[in-house]
């Protein structure tokens, strides 16, 4: 007697072969198994749990070349190569000396000391941090560094159009070149395969060493189409940096109509910080290239520059998974009057939506700033589809209007600020490689409050009357994309 495999002939599986329907159950058991054991995001393994069961043979292959995180793996070997045995986790012995002694007001030691176990990186005292309003303040502070180095220039974009104002960097860059400066310069594989006028070929053309970051084999290709990059670093002679959310994009770039160009922020820094954004740059050339810049001229001793305590916080999906979700959480548990939340994206997993209300329920300020029209729509719709959550427990809303605004900035009781690359969805969260830089400075906390003050005066405030409003149709829609959220 032959026991064979029996499927209604109207599913997807009755389409199958009995071979093919006993492969294709196998390649089903194993991916489900392997998302429900290893996705740390029971959202995200219940999706492709359901992709797989649903899509019979197709199913297991796109979790393959999609829901597996090679790059993890892959950065675990490099570092293995390069130090000779893979990274202890942080632990809670200190690496530096008492929060008090840099000057961290009273309330927010305990915060200090909870991002120095997460990261493992020490809060460095005596940095200047400049913030650089818009393309408009930003773009000519970079290419005035980039004209003026002498040894070195490291250079990380998730966007560098070599079109517009781009084209202005990839001169700088060129000659500096000429120069004699070592120039290098990393770009995320996602915009160079995928988009138009990339500043990748005319780079190569002027000369200037350029890599972009994907690993090699064609299923993590594939993977690396949601495992991205998204750093935005600029190093020079290991003295200077800048950091933030601004890409090398033409939109933040109107010098005729600034009233057009895309808002966003940018910041310079000199000082002890310096040196981590050189360290996360030289990992991530290392991962893409194989190349260690060590030795000269690559050494990096950054001269004291100022008063603020500032330390780096590097963030991705290998072993540094869920750094700034818990730098996040810390900073709103220990607001005691205000939190000011700039973000283009909005789309927070439970924990910090429920840390962001109870900040609210107990009398914290809670103001969350973000555009009123994105420039993804499908992002914009999921935020709608869960931010009712934050509004009915007090937490206020703010709408940006037009032009896009991609500022992204966490200010807590306006002491501490916490800026880069990372937006606040499970993209920034769980998928990017992200860079963030966090300070404690009351100076800079009053000068990043006026900022975001000045920006949200023109803006309107968004009611759960509002949200509740919503047509039907567009409710469904809004809903359907927010479970597609752990992707967007």
């Amino acid at each position: 007697m032959t026991i064979g495999l029996a499927w209604p002939e109207t599913t997807p599986w009755g389409l199958l072969s009995a071979p093919g329907s006993a492969l294709a159950l196998a390649g089903a058991l194993w991916a489900s198994g392997h998302a429900v054991i290893f996705k740390r995001d029971a959202r995200s393994a219940a999706l492709w749990v359901i992709v797989i069961w649903l899509i019979p043979a197709a199913g297991p292959v796109l979790y393959y070349l999609l829901g597996i995180n090679r790059v993890r793996r892959r950065a675990a070997a490099l570092r293995e190569d390069r130090l000779g045995e893979a990274p202890a986790a942080p632990t809670a012995t200190r690496t530096c000396p008492d929060p008090v002694e840099y000057g961290v007001p009273h309330g927010l030691r305990g915060l200090a000391l909870l991002v120095e176990r997460i990261t493992g990186q020490p809060l460095t005292p005596c940095n200047a941090v400049t913030p650089l309003v818009n393309g408009q303040e930003a773009f000519p502070a970079m290419l005035e560094a980039i004209r003026s180095a002498r040894r070195f220039i490291a250079l990380a974009s998730y966007i560098f159009d070599g079109r517009g104002i781009g084209t202005e960097f990839v001169q700088a860059l060129a000659a500096a070149v000429r120069r004699g400066v070592q120039v290098r310069v990393l770009i995320d594989d996602v915009y160079v395969r995928f988009a138009m006028g990339s500043a990748y070929k005319p780079l190569l053309r002027a000369g200037v060493p350029v890599a972009v970051f994907n690993p090699p084999l064609v299923p993590a290709r594939l993977h690396a189409a949601h495992l991205r990059n998204h750093r935005k670093l600029l190093i020079v002679d290991g003295q200077i940096g800048f950091t933030g959310g601004l890409n090398i994009h033409r939109p933040y770039w109107c010098p005729d109509r600034p009233d057009q160009a895309q808002r966003d922020l940018h910041f310079r820094l000199e000082g002890p910080v310096v040196a981590q954004l050189w360290s996360v740059f030289q990992e991530d050339w290392l991962f893409t290239t194989g190349e260690r810049l060590e030795g000269p001229p690559w050494e990096v001793a950054p001269e004291p520059a100022g008063t603020i305590p500032a330390r780096g916080i590097e963030a991705g999906p290998d072993e540094h998974l869920e750094r700034l979700r818990w730098v996040f959480l810390g900073a709103i548990h220990a607001a005691t009057r205000s939190i000011r939340l700039w973000t283009p994206y909005f789309l927070p997993e439970p924990a910090l939506v429920a840390a962001l209300n109870a900040a609210a329920l107990r009398d914290v300020s809670v103001e969350i700033l973000l555009p009123e029209k994105s420039d993804h729509p499908s992002v914009q719709w999921a935020c709608m589809a869960h931010i009712w959550q934050v509004l009915e427990h007090g937490c206020r809303v703010w709408l940006r209007p037009p032009p896009f605004d991609h500022s992204k900035l966490l200010l807590v009781d306006e002491q501490w600020a916490c800026f880069g690359s990372a937006n606040w969805d499970a993209r920034s969260l769980r998928l990017n490689f992200e860079f963030n830089v966090e300070c404690y400075d009351s100076g800079l906390g009053t000068r990043l409050a006026r900022l975001f003050d000045h920006a949200r005066a023109g803006a309107r405030a968004l009611t759960k009357a509002e949200v509740d409003g919503r047509p039907l149709l567009v409710k469904l829609r809004d809903g359907v994309t927010r479970l597609f959220a752990p992707y967007l």
